[in-house]
């Protein structure tokens, strides 16, 4: 039916012609929409929590402070030329060295009807009956637990109160080691603390993919503070990415979540001589994109001018996605330690359910590849888990650390994507205990437990694989030799177009025996009486370190770093940024798909 303007009438349809203004709130300001503004895209990010401290001379590691709430919607529906109150919250005081206490909470932001919680405080700790423990507590994203050799305190619950989707994660555990844990951050979990190697603070969000380049922080937001250590020969949390703070392992302050980005503070840290106070939480922010958008049938005068005002959106995309999402390694631990567990095996090729990604393109991906864990410090023999991959909905745990040498009694791996393998217990004839695999469990399962030692003799078991648990030591007659145990065998895929074996366990060291990693980058054991070297898990496998033999030295026993692929039709676009990431496209019979590969956390934008 023709009409007055001569355009063909449709269905009418609202729209939103906001001309993509973005507006981004640093302080407390009320924003007032455009006339034509009908839909945003929004992220509120709560104040992060205050970092634990704690006094002279508290024999302990105090946790990092959880980040605040992390909330964030791409199409939110609003009314023109209206005032919207805008609260953006403050960052939490880090708690007293004396006496000790827990960081205080972040302060919430608000904007309209949206409330984002305030991070946790990091949890603090004192070895004395009349001054009481303070656990971390909950929040957006909660605190991390600190750590006394009599009893840890607990850490705090994220996403409280609940929202869907969950506004930030838990804060990390503590072992009775002196090693603090990280507070929690919106895209992970705090690290857990160890002995004398204290948690990581749990990474943060990207938020580049929905407002574009030139925010503040490069727009990576609400990361957790990273957990304190004890003494020089410690090793301090860093602060999770997205402005959470380093933990200290010095009288020093710890490190201050970074302003205006909701991340936790840092952990405090304590000598023998003087006790640290942690870092003061990082204040939040408020992001508003009023967007363009239409869809439906338009008359023709409606496209022209909106065509003409560069006001009508891009065109919707669609593609279906095959992925292999792989976590970095956990280390393997020193002194007859357990081998690391490989990083989380996560992949939909060949046959496996795609990922279908959709929205008005270009579409942009943010891709974290996790890092293979660092070497246990000298006077903490336990190894410590790896760092999580992530892209789109697709999270990959990092692998358990291997355990390490503990005296007369059992020697713990530890939990992750493959299980770390439990160290060697000096012939006290209680079996070792292995690190679980699949740890948070998806399906299919993304690893293996790791191996122990029966016997408890001087040799460790292997961690665990993709495809296999991590070898037991099988036992010897005496409880001064030593057998250990292999790592898990990884699982090959051929995403690539050719056969690659990711995702290995680490192989156990030993007294008098060490045994090999498994394939799929997994690094070997060592040996202490003939001063083998461990080796460290192959890059972009995600394999797990091997296991040392003696304590100060013998070899690197450091995880692989991870790695993401994702393949599509030859019909996509794909750009991998930084330039160190690939795309190729695949020769028949492989239909010209296009594959990006990400070594290095990075970007992918399909068009």
């Amino acid at each position: 039916m023709g009409s007055p303007n001569g355009g063909i009438v449709g269905v009418v349809n609202p729209t939103s012609f906001g001309k993509c203004t973005q507006t981004v709130t640093t302080s407390s300001t009320p924003l007032t929409t455009q006339p034509g503004t009908r839909v945003v895209s929004y992220t509120v990010v709560a104040g992060g929590g205050g970092g634990g401290s704690g006094p002279t001379p508290a024999d302990t590691g105090f946790s990092g402070g959880g980040a605040g709430g992390f909330r964030t919607c791409t199409s939110f529906s609003v009314c023109g030329a209206t005032t919207y109150p805008i609260t953006v919250g403050g960052g939490g005081a880090a708690g007293s060295a004396w006496p000790a206490g827990a960081g205080s909470s972040g302060t919430n932001s608000v904007l309209g009807s949206i409330t984002s919680t305030g991070g946790g405080g990091g949890g603090g700790r004192y070895n004395s009956g009349n001054i009481p423990n303070t656990d971390g507590r909950p929040g957006g994203s909660g605190g991390g637990a600190a750590t006394y050799c009599t009893s840890p305190t607990g850490a705090g619950t994220g996403n409280t109160p609940p929202v869907s989707p969950p506004q930030g994660n838990p804060g990390g555990t503590a072992t009775c080691a002196r090693g603090g844990a990280g507070g929690g951050g919106a895209s992970a979990a705090g690290g857990n603390g160890g002995a004398l190697v204290a948690g990581a603070g749990g990474a943060g969000t990207d938020t580049t993919p929905i407002f574009g380049p030139g925010l503040p922080n490069s727009g990576v937001y609400a990361g957790g503070g990273g957990g304190g250590s004890r003494c020089s020969g410690g090793t301090i949390g860093a602060g999770g990415t997205g402005g959470g703070g380093a933990g200290s392992k010095t009288p020093t302050a710890a490190t201050a979540g970074t302003a205006n980005t909701g991340g936790g503070g840092g952990g405090g840290g304590v000598t023998t001589t003087g006790g640290g106070p942690g870092g003061a939480g990082g204040s939040g922010i408020v992001i508003v994109k009023e967007l363009n958008k239409a869809s439906g049938v338009w008359n023709l005068q409606s496209q022209f001018s909106a065509q003409k005002s560069g006001t009508w959106p891009a065109p919707q995309i669609s593609v279906d996605v095959d992925y292999l999402v792989v976590a970095g390694g956990g280390s393997g631990g020193t002194l007859r330690g357990g081998g690391g567990g490989a990083g989380g095996y996560r992949t939909s090729f060949p046959g496996g359910t795609k990922l279908t990604l959709s929205g008005y393109g270009p579409l942009s991906y943010p891709i974290t590849v996790g890092g293979g864990a660092a070497q246990p410090g000298t006077c903490g023999p336990a190894g410590v888990q790896g760092s999580p991959s992530i892209f789109s909905t697709i999270t990959s745990a990092g692998g358990g650390g291997g355990g390490g040498y503990s005296g007369p009694g059992p020697s713990t791996g530890g939990n992750g994507g493959s299980g770390g393998g439990g160290g060697a217990a000096n012939g006290s004839c209680t079996a070792t205990i292995a690190g679980t695999g699949n740890s948070p469990p998806t399906s299919p399962p993304q690893g293996n437990s790791g191996g122990i030692n029966p016997t408890a003799d001087f040799g460790a078991g292997g961690g665990g694989g993709a495809s296999a648990v991590g070898g037991n030591a099988p036992g010897s007659p005496t409880p001064t030799t030593s057998s250990t145990g292999v790592g898990g065998a990884g699982s090959a895929n051929s995403i690539t177009g050719s056969p690659v074996t990711y995702a290995g366990g680490g192989g156990g060291g030993g007294y008098t025996q060490r045994a090999d990693g498994g394939i799929g980058g997994g690094g070997n054991g060592g040996r202490q009486l003939t001063g083998v070297s461990a080796t460290a898990g192959t890059v972009n496998t995600g394999g797990g370190g091997g296991g040392r033999g003696c304590n100060t030295s013998g070899g690197p026993t450091q995880g692989g770093s991870g790695i993401i692929i994702v393949r599509g039709p030859s019909t996509a676009g794909f750009t991998a940024t930084p330039g160190t990431n690939t795309v190729t496209t695949l020769p028949a019979p492989a239909g010209g798909c296009k594959v990006a590969t990400f070594t290095v956390s990075g970007d992918l934008t399909i068009s």
